[in-house]
């Protein structure tokens, strides 16, 4: 399986945990930065997308705290795949840059219309649904880039990941 994926991937037990480590950190430091925006008014979204999705998938209104399990579920999952599947090489900020803009692709084009929002939210929020949208990918983007600096520094041929 693995010379399908790349010849230089390895997937093993402390990999996949180490990637379920980088997923939570992700999920976990991107969720307290969008509750500040969304507790201080900055973000124009009427909720956050974890919970919206939530909410539609389960058909009924939700308490916050559910919205945060989708939350970190979904980005903890995302962060999974990608790690998993990527060569050490590409745990640096441009292969992981390019994956959380894919990301933003997917959740502009199917989730934010799937739960009424319309194309990037800007049913909702006009122009800045764009920018909120974006901004929560390049939470994503930072968090996930410094978590694999920090738990894979020493996967990479003994070389720190760079920027």
């Amino acid at each position: 399986m693995n010379a399908v994926l790349q010849p230089d991937v390895k997937i093993t037990g402390k990999r996949f945990w180490k990637a379920v480590a980088a997923g939570v950190i992700t999920s976990i430091g991107a969720a307290a930065i969008m509750a500040i925006g969304m507790k201080t008014g900055v973000s124009p979204l009427p909720k956050p997308l974890g919970l919206a999705f939530a909410e539609w998938v389960l058909g009924r209104a939700l308490p916050m705290p559910i919205g945060l399990l989708f939350h970190l579920a979904y980005v903890t999952g995302w962060s999974v795949l990608f790690i998993m599947l990527a060569p050490a090489r590409w745990l640096r900020f441009g292969p992981i840059l390019g994956f959380g803009l894919l990301l933003w692709m997917l959740a502009i084009f199917v989730f934010t219309p799937l739960v009424g929002w319309g194309i990037a939210a800007t049913t909702v929020a006009g122009p800045k649904g764009i920018v909120a949208t974006l901004v929560a990918h390049l939470l994503f983007v930072f968090f996930l880039w410094l978590s694999c600096r920090w738990l894979f520094r020493s996967d990479t041929s003994g070389k720190e990941p760079s920027a």
